[in-house]
This record gives structure tokens, C-alpha cells and sequence, in this order.
């Protein structure tokens, strides 16, 4: 019930600056009750700063501007303030206590306590089962947390806040983690928590969710509020164009690359599972990469997607076997500096944590993977360093200041183009991408599909893995489905469909 059209929430006028930059100018922000405000907007655009002032992370004092709830003003100088006023967050990067338990992660800070004051175990377990049936996460409430996938964690991060009973929930980026099939879970839950009065603001660079689960939509650019819509009133192309300033007339820029002969083989490769003993992960695959071609592997989280090319580019690890030749040459028995020097790259699923070193200039991370370049008798080469790093920054447009720039000073996507200029420099034959914009804002996206694309015009054979179904049907030439392990399908650009692929992803393996 909308309640006379009242605001639930307002953000009046917020201004946020950190010396002489101002990441926000005078923004305004509304949230009506039972509703889903969608944020867009690229990195950069001050969604993150405006949410760490909503939370209270970013307390009251540092900003200039009011934060109303029912009309009352409020003044949150810790977490706790904005917890107490009926706000729980929801954000990108999990947080969770790896070691204790599903149920002890669920409940952390409010275990129920027996008439004796101590833990209620019993029952902590029995309303466990309830909020995780809730975001339709089955898994016993017992095990412990590093037991489980990454979506399988984004699932219960958003179960615990359910679990405090907010009357507003923000959501940043929540399904940058999950499967086709999950995210659609996650929109029903936001739909029934949306019945039940809590309202929510749903930040994501996703045009397809944001149109299934909005009211409205806020667009903020540069640290400035540009626009607001009524979803049914405003198209995809519109908001895009919106976030990024200018016209975006291909948001797939795939060209259509020369395909060559077979440059990668593997044959019946097998990955054990990673926590299952005496099971395979990946269980007797094989396939071919020819050259410009773009393969696209997919399947559900937990299929093996990411454990397969893993293994291929380290397929000296314990208990992986399989052949891989590429160019007809055997490769499996090599180290992985062999595996590089040969022709490979791969850029990972997770770039934080093992794409880049956060605290080194943008100049050191482009030559990581190709020292032998710089080196001369045993020592780095500075000016031919400096030149190498400079003609990749530049190839790839990197937004910053100059190569002197620390990584973690930039966004998602020049990140990205940072570790993809890494591999660049290493005279690629074959690259792998896991999940190569997830976290991504869209313009960036753009930007990495068309360096993906001018790749495979190169005769670069490409592997891509991808949870978004858009992304992989419109840059793929040919598509895998992995399930269980297995291959379970195959399709060309021709014959191939979302509903298709989810079909194939999601068999039963048969006894």
C-alpha cells in the first residue's frame, strides 16, 4: 500500500567531498513505500559513496545534505544507527565467517538464547531452515560456510539481512554472483518481500532485472543525479545512454572474425571436486578451439565452468588428468610459466584476488606475465618497461591519471582492461575469460566486448565462460553446455536459445 504517495525514504540534497574531489553533488533520492527503486549507473557515478552515507559507514558530519525515514531526520553515525532505523545492506563483496557454521553466519549478533541465557541451538537450526527455504538456498544449516559456492554465499548474505526484518533493503550488484536460474530466484524473493511492505533499492547493471523487478529508476552520472523514471515509461538504450553520457548504438559489438583451423585440443580431461571425495568435477571432457573462434562455455554454477580452465592453464595439479595439445604440440605436461610462454592466457573469475596486485602501479601489472621482455642480464629494463606498459595503456584506453596509478584506484572495468593488457603483451595464441565483466558497469562492458572481439579478428582462439545469457549468446560463435560434469550439448550461433542452453544446463544425470 502506497500510503498516499508518502516517501518512505529521502535523501535530500547530499553533497560528498573527499578533498578536492566531490564524488556527490547535491544528489536527491526517494523511495516510496511497497516499492523497488532501481540505481543505475557506471562505476564511478557515486552509487557506492551514496550507499555508505545511507548505511551509516560513511557517518553523519562527513556530508552535506538530509537523510529523512517517515519524514524524521536522521542522523546515522555508525551501522548500528542505520540497523536500528530499519535499513539492512546487501553488498557485492561478501562478508561472511567462512569458518563457523550456515546457521551461526545467519544469526550472528541475535542468537536465540534459551530461559537458561544460553544458545538455543534447536531452534537456531529450525528458523535457519525457514530464511534459507526463503531465498531458496538448500543446504543444511550446519555446515560450514567455506563449504559452500560463492552464489551458494551471495544466497545466504541476503538471507541474513531477510532474517532482521528491514523495512529497507539495498542490494548492490546482489546476482554478480549467481546463475541465470538463481538471480530469477532472487527477483521472486524481492517480489515477495515487496508484498510484505519492504521496500527496496536494487542497484545493478543489469538492464534485464532491473526491468523485471523496478517501479522506478534512478540514473546518477559522475556524482550527479541525471534522471528519474517510471520503468514501464523509459527504454534499456535510454538508461544506458543515460549512465554513459553519449549514444551507445552497438552494446555487442561481436564482428564477425575469420575462422581458421583447430589451434586447442583437449582430450577426456578430469578436475576431482574440490570437496567431494572421489568425485570429479569435471569427468571426461573433451573439445576444440579453432583460431578467431569464440567458444562459449555454459552451465550452472558448480557444473565446472571455472574448474575446467583452471586446470587446463596449472594441468600439473594433483589429480588432474586429460591431454591438451595446442597447435598440435602436447602442453598438459608443462609447468604453468610453460603454459603462459606457450601461447595462454586467463583471465579469472575472481580479479581481486588473484588478476592483479592491488597495491602496484597499472606499469607493473601490465608486464607481470611478460618479464622476460624487460629483463636484461637479471635486471628490469625500466624504459623498456615504461614503454610497454605506456603502448598497452594507451591500446586499451585505461582510464587514469598514468601508468603510476595504483590499481585499486580504478574502477571494475579498467581493472579489467589492465589485466587483459597483462595478456596481451605475451603474444596470445589462446585466451580464456571467466565471468570477464561481472561487476562491470555497462559502458565498460562495451569496451571489453570489442577488445574480446578485435581478439578473435586476430586469430586469437577465445574461451568464454559466462553466467549472463545475453553476453554469451551475442559474442559466441559455438557453445558447450557443461552439467554434472559432462558435456550435455552443443549449439551454433545458428540453432542456439537461452531456453536451449538453461534446458541442457540443468539435466539430471542419469545412474
Amino acid at each position: 500500500m502506497q500510503n498516499g504517495g508518502e516517501y518512505l525514504l529521502e535523501l535530500d540534497h547530499i553533497t560528498r567531498r573527499f578533498l578536492s574531489v566531490t564524488a556527490l553533488k547535491d544528489v536527491c533520492l526517494k523511495l516510496k513505500r511497497d516499492e523497488v527503486l532501481a540505481i543505475c549507473g557506471e562505476n564511478g557515478a557515486g552509487k557506492s559513496t551514496l550507499m555508505k552515507i545511507l548505511s551509516g559507514s560513511d557517518s553523519f558530519g562527513n556530508y552535506e545534505g538530509t537523510i529523512r525515514i517517515n519524514s524524521q531526520p536522521m542522523r546515522f553515525r555508525s551501522t548500528k544507527d542505520a540497523e536500528n532505523a530499519g535499513i539492512e545492506m546487501i553488498y557485492q563483496e561478501i562478508s561472511l565467517h567462512l569458518d563457523l557454521t550456515v546457521a551461526e553466519n545467519l544469526f550472528m549478533g541475535a542468537l536465540p538464547a534459551t530461559k537458561w541465557k544460553t544458545v538455543d541451538w534447536r531452534r537456531m537450526i529450525k528458523d535457519a531452515y525457514e530464511y534459507l527455504q526463503n531465498v531458496g538456498l538448500h543446504v543444511d544449516p550446519r555446515q560450514k560456510v567455506k563449504t559452500l559456492s560463492t552464489s551458494q554465499q551471495q544466497l545466504l548474505s541476503i538471507a541474513r539481512a531477510i532474517a532482521k526484518k528491514p523495512k529497507i533493503l539495498v542490494l548492490d550488484e546482489p546476482t554478480s554472483a549467481l546463475t541465470q536460474t538463481e538471480a530469477e530466484n532472487l527477483l521472486r524473493v524481492i517480489k515477495d518481500l515487496k508484498a510484505r511492505h519492504v521496500s527496496c533499492l536494487y542497484i545493478s547493471h543489469k538492464m534485464d532485472e532491473i526491468f523485471q523487478i523496478a517501479d522506478r529508476v534512478t540514473v546518477l552520472r559522475d556524482g550527479e543525479h541525471i534522471a528519474d523514471y517510471a520503468a514501464c515509461d523509459v527504454t534499456p538504450k535510454k538508461l544506458v545512454e543515460d549512465m554513459v553520457g553519449r549514444k551507445i548504438e552497438v552494446l555487442y559489438p561481436k564482428q564477425q572474425a575469420h575462422i581458421g583451423e583447430e589451434i586447442l585440443r583437449v582430450e577426456d580431461f578430469c578436475v576431482p571436486h574440490p570437496y567431494m571425495k572421489d568425485r570429479n568435477i569435471v569427468d571426461g571432457v573433451s573439445f576444440g578451439l579453432r583460431r578467431g573462434e569464440i567458444l562459449g562455455i555454459a552451465g550452472l554454477v558448480g557444473a565446472g565452468r571455472s574448474e575446467l580452465l583452471n586446470a587446463i592453464f596449472k594441468a600439473q595439479e594433483d589429480g588432474v588428468s586429460g591431454k591438451v595439445w595446442l597447435e598440435g604440440k602436447r602442453i598438459d605436461g608443462l609447468s604453468l610459466r610453460g603454459i603462459k610462454e606457450s601461447g595462454i592466457g586467463y583471465l579469472t573469475e575472481d580479479r581481486k584476488r588473484n588478476g592483479f596486485i592491488a597495491g602496484a602501479a597499472i606499469r607493473e601489472n601490465i608486464v607481470l606475465a611478460s618479464l622476460s621482455k624487460i629483463v636484461r642480464g637479471g635486471l628490469i629494463d625500466h624504459k623498456a618497461e615504461r614503454q610497454y606498459a605506456t603502448e598497452y595503456f594507451r591500446k586499451l584506453s585505461v582510464k587514469a591519471p598514468d601508468i603510476e596509478t595504483p590499481m585499486f584506484h580504478l574502477s571494475g572495468g579498467n581493472q579489467q582492461k589492465v589485466v587483459l593488457a597483462k595478456w596481451m603483451m605475451t603474444d596470445l595464441k589462446v585466451m580464456f575469460f571467466d565471468e570477464p565483466t561481472r561487476g562491470i558497469d555497462v559502458g565498460a562492458k562495451t569496451e571489453i566486448y570489442r577488445l574480446i572481439s578485435d581478439m578473435a579478428n586476430q586469430g586469437i582462439g577465445i574461451i568464454l565462460v559466462s553466467s549472463e545469457m545475453p553476453e554469451l549468446i551475442s559474442m559466441c560463435d559455438r557453445f558447450l553446455v557443461l552439467s554434472h560434469g559432462k558435456f550435455r550439448a552443443e549449439f551454433t550461433k545458428d540453432n542456439v536459445s537461452q531456453e536451449k542452453i538453461m534446458k541442457a544446463a540443468t539435466l539430471v544425470e542419469e545412474n
